[in-house]
């Protein structure tokens, strides 16, 4: 099921899906990359399971850091790019 944008939980959903991507793209467990963010191993599975609906941009940018990208391609809706 999609979200819909007006809904809140939007932006945490497509975050966490671009973390995943990012962190496959670069080859990276989820443990490693919690060793490279000063974020648990299991605040790193929440994230990306959308468990956990309430990280800050704080937490966003430390992983984009991390992982080597743009912030803001964290923020890219890409089933929304392929509807249009």
């Amino acid at each position: 099921m999609r979200a819909e944008r007006k809904n809140e939980e939007y932006i945490y959903k497509i975050v966490s899906k671009n973390i995943k991507k990012y962190r496959k793209q670069k080859g990276l467990t989820q443990e490693q990359l919690a060793d490279l963010v000063p974020y648990s191993y299991s605040t790193i599975i929440s994230i990306e399971g959308n468990y956990r609906n309430n990280f800050s941009l704080a937490v966003v940018n430390s992983i984009a850091n991390a992982l080597g990208i743009k912030l803001y391609l964290l923020f890219i809706d890409e089933d929304d790019n392929e509807e249009k």
